[in-house]
């Protein structure tokens, strides 16, 4: 037997109206033509699908099957159907994100309410990407969007511009170091330094300042949350080095002071990494323009 998404439809159509005429009238079809459907489809079954002595028409219980199958196949496909049209339309898909930056979870949460609001029907994740490989994980096409500082040569990937950023030198302000206007590598000698829990070459501090330079500080302490990192610093448990717009709050505190690392600075750019065939997709636009506003938000504070 071989049944088509037109005979679940008939059926339907035919149950809802209660007879041939009022369901080809429905259905836009001449009535011999739901006729003819109706009785290949009763000669493919070998049964009766309807009671035909009955007004109004009656399915028969072969038909009640036929019925149950198509009230739960044909809400299915008619949602597979809205979902291609709304990837047509570019009004539904997914945006899976991974965050190569562990400081950048504070920022991006308000981003994506946001992106919730103006998009609900984009299903919408995201994961820390230090815990695997963000960009090869980007190819497969198993994350839509990579947040990184570190730009590569990867075809078919475009690394967009979201924002600059200054790492800046945090200690408590009653520590030595507060009383110089900016620090260099040196003087994380001696010092316990206070960081996110990530491989150091991933780190700004070390990347752009200590490796370079050959320093080590004294001992290095790993912390997953900001507010801890403050707390610590403040209580002269150590120094640490954070992105300008993470530690907003403390310009106005008096327990912390912030410092600019090297009297030129250290300023470091944030990207996000998207697959070139995804740009223009006016979700993936709305996230990359709302992430650039949020940014701003937080570094004009």
């Amino acid at each position: 037997m071989h049944i088509e998404f037109r005979h679940l439809r008939t059926i339907q159509a035919i149950h809802e109206a209660g007879g041939l005429a009022r369901a080809a009238e429905q259905m836009n079809i001449t009535q011999s033509a739901l006729s003819h459907q109706v009785k290949g489809l009763e000669d493919q079954a070998g049964v009766e699908l309807f009671v035909r002595r009955s007004k109004p028409l009656k399915l028969s219980p072969a038909g009640q099957r036929l019925l149950k199958l198509a009230q739960q196949v044909l809400p299915q496909v008619q949602a597979l159907q809205d979902e291609f049209s709304g990837l047509r339309e570019g009004s539904t898909g997914r945006m899976h994100i991974a965050i190569e930056c562990h400081a950048c979870f504070e920022w991006l949460f308000p981003v994506l309410e946001q992106f919730r609001r103006s998009w609900p029907d984009v299903d919408v994740d995201i994961r820390p990407g230090l815990a695997f490989d963000a960009l090869p994980a980007l190819l497969r096409e198993e994350v839509d969007l990579v947040v990184s500082s570190d730009p590569e040569e990867l075809p078919g990937v475009k690394f967009v511009e979201l924002f600059d950023y200054q790492a800046v030198f945090v200690a408590a302000s009653t520590h030595p170091l507060a009383e110089k206007p900016h620090v260099e590598a040196a003087d994380f000698r001696g010092e316990t330094l206070i960081t996110y829990p990530v491989d150091r070459a991933r780190l700004d501090v070390f990347s752009q300042l200590l490796i370079p330079a050959k320093v080590e500080p004294a001992a290095i302490r790993q912390v997953e949350l900001t507010a801890v990192i403050l707390l610590l610093v403040a209580s002269n448990r150590g120094v640490s080095v954070l992105p300008d717009w993470v530690v907003r709050e403390v310009k106005y505190s008096s327990d912390y002071v912030t410092r600019p690392l090297t009297a030129q600075g250290i300023t470091r750019r944030l990207y996000a990494a998207v697959r070139e065939d995804d740009l223009g997709k006016p979700f993936m636009d709305e996230l990359l323009k709302l992430a650039g506003d949020e940014a701003r938000k937080l570094q004009a504070v």
